[in-house]
């Protein structure tokens, strides 16, 4: 007594400590939340401004070095313009060391390469033994040099997309052009220093023509098309950069799909410009990295929490095993429950199979019943017959005797009829649809009904177009179904002073037959086509009629509906595809 006590003190209680817990958690959430977010945001800032500078130190580095390289090849041609043993050879067109002198000065001075021309613009001596015996009259950096007595820089493009970058100067005794000396620029060996760092470099000449680039794609192209990615990201790439620069500060840039800080600076050389990118990865490892501290810290203070909530808990567990112990019984005792009503669905769609067979039968047997009366009329009016005309044959009228014998046939024809309306209707419907008038299966219906019909006094109403309905139907099932309805329209009007039963056959988009009576109608019309749902008395139906026509009817490719008369009784349509229809769509 004392524990039930305790565990409905227990039971009280929990409703107040449920929300101060959910309380609790909710603002530990939020708390979590706000501090992330605020972290983020300041370390973001923080970080982005530490590596926006080492960018920008990085990038006075680079242009200091190329710069300083450029400086230092320039004075070259002036130096070797001026060297004795070069313009001796030039004079005197002996070239035979030349090629020895030019090498002997780019190891000491550590240029690219030194190329010696004649005033036609033929090679006579150069590092790059490759070279020699090849003209470049018509290059630039030749032309521009034997304009002016200046030293002259050229920038000027080759196969694959890169430059050359040279200085050039005239070799001139007296006014005359002996040759020109061209020194190359070693611009490559930055560019190779670039490409081995996580930063994207490029330089642009003055018309924004991208001259060096750790990207060879970038190479002779504008910055702006150099810049384009080939391939538009797609909606869900698109979606996942949103989300991952959602918590810091807007990207200078994208490249490739990645968000850049973009550094630039002015090189004091040619109007050229530098600018690098920086990806954003190495804020965003320091920043994650704080925040994942933040959040494991949020998890430990979590969890406990919730070590202190459930040793509550738990004392609230102990109490709550002996209601557990009885409720695993009781749920034993439901498994076998469950089982046994199991075994009872499979014996009970058994039995309904076994009934829809038997209610077809009963139906069988009470139209036998009526058309065994019905056959005994004939055959009485027949013996009738018989007598009257063998006393007529005996009085030598034969004539009258003939009318007599006619009367009998049509006897015959009558009582075959009636057999063969009850064979066809106790015979399995087939699989095989074919077309079929609908009007034909409704007088058909009627005819078997008839003998149940004459049984009573009972008014029917039958309206039915002039033209043929044609449906693709199998005929015997279609005729079960209109029997069925018929049969529960009887029933339905059995106590009435005048029963009266209307068939009202329409044509629009489908071909429907409405058999309504004047009944008193269906009580519960959601539940009619169930199994074994049934309002009459027992011994007088098993409820399968109307499930056994709504399951042919949908298998005729229809539907069966049911629905209560404004005026009272009940109102059943077939509804099906008309066969022209179905012809018009199949075209």
């Amino acid at each position: 007594m004392q524990n039930r006590r305790r565990a409905k003190q227990l039971r009280d209680a929990a409703p107040g400590r449920s929300w101060r817990i959910r309380l609790a958690a909710t603002l530990l959430v939020l708390l979590a939340l706000g501090v992330v977010l605020t972290t983020n945001r300041w370390l973001s800032e923080r970080f982005t401004e530490t590596t926006r500078n080492r960018a920008e130190l990085r990038l006075a580095l680079y242009s200091g070095n190329m710069l300083s390289e450029v400086q230092r090849t320039s004075v070259v041609p002036l130096l070797l313009a001026d060297d004795p043993a070069i313009r001796d050879a030039l004079m005197k067109d002996s070239f035979a060391d030349t090629t020895l002198r030019l090498i002997e000065v780019q190891e000491e001075i550590g240029v690219a390469s030194i190329t010696l021309l004649d005033r036609n613009g033929w090679t006579v001596g150069a590092t790059d033994r490759n070279l020699l015996g090849t003209r470049h009259g018509t290059d630039a950096y030749f032309l521009g040099a034997t304009r002016t007595k200046d030293t002259v820089f050229s920038v000027t493009p080759r196969e694959g997309g890169a430059y050359d970058f040279t200085y050039s100067r005239q070799i001139a005794v007296n006014g005359s052009t002996l040759g020109v000396i061209v020194v190359a620029v070693d611009m490559m060996k930055h560019e190779r220093a670039w490409s081995g760092l996580q930063d994207a470099v490029l330089v642009t000449n003055s018309d924004g023509v991208v001259i060096l680039a750790t990207e060879p794609s970038w190479r002779s192209k504008p910055l702006a098309e150099a810049l384009t990615p080939l391939d538009s990201p797609s909606a869900l790439d698109r979606a996942l950069k949103g989300a991952t620069d959602w918590a810091q500060n807007p990207p200078d840039a994208y490249l490739s799909g990645e968000a850049v800080m973009r550094t630039e600076a002015r090189v004091p050389f040619q109007g050229w410009k530098m600018l690098t990118f920086t990806a954003y990865d190495s804020v965003r490892e320091k920043v994650n990295g704080v925040i994942a501290l933040e959040i494991m810290g949020f998890a430990i203070l979590a969890a406990m929490t919730f070590y202190v909530l459930s040793r509550k808990a738990w004392s609230q567990t102990v109490s709550f095993q002996r209601e557990s112990a009885e409720l695993r019984l009781l749920n034993a005792r439901l498994s076998r429950e469950i089982a046994e009503r199991e075994k009872v669905q499979k014996t009970l769609e058994v039995a309904e199979l076994t009934l829809a067979q038997s209610s077809k039968l009963a139906a069988l047997g009470e139209m036998s019943a009526a058309v065994s009366h019905e056959l005994n009329q004939p055959l009485a009016a027949m013996k009738t017959y018989l007598a009257g005309a063998r006393l007529l044959l005996q009085r030598k009228r034969p004539d009258e005797a003939l009318s007599s014998f006619q009367r009998i046939d049509d006897l015959i024809d009558r009582m075959g009829a009636i057999t063969r309306q009850l064979k066809s209707y106790a015979r399995k419907g087939g699989e095989a649809f074919e077309p079929v008038d609908l009007r034909a299966c409704v007088s058909s219906a009627l005819a078997m009904m008839e003998p149940q019909l004459k049984q009573r006094v009972v008014k029917i109403t039958r309206t039915v177009p002039r033209q043929p309905v044609m449906v693709m139907a199998d005929r015997l099932r279609l005729e079960q179904v209109i029997i069925n309805l018929l049969r529960n329209a009887l029933d339905a009007t059995k106590d009435l002073a005048d029963p009266q039963i209307d068939l009202l056959l329409t044509v629009g988009e489908t071909a429907t037959l409405a058999v309504r009576d004047n009944g008193t109608g269906i009580v519960d019309i959601g539940s009619v086509f169930e199994p074994f749902y049934t309002t009459k008395k027992p011994g007088e139906g098993v409820g399968l009629g109307l499930a056994i026509s709504s399951g042919i009817v949908t298998d005729l490719g229809g539907r069966l509906t049911a629905h209560n008369a404004t005026g009272g009784g009940a109102v059943f349509e077939v509804q099906l595809p008309v066969l022209g229809k179905e012809a018009e769509a199949a075209e």
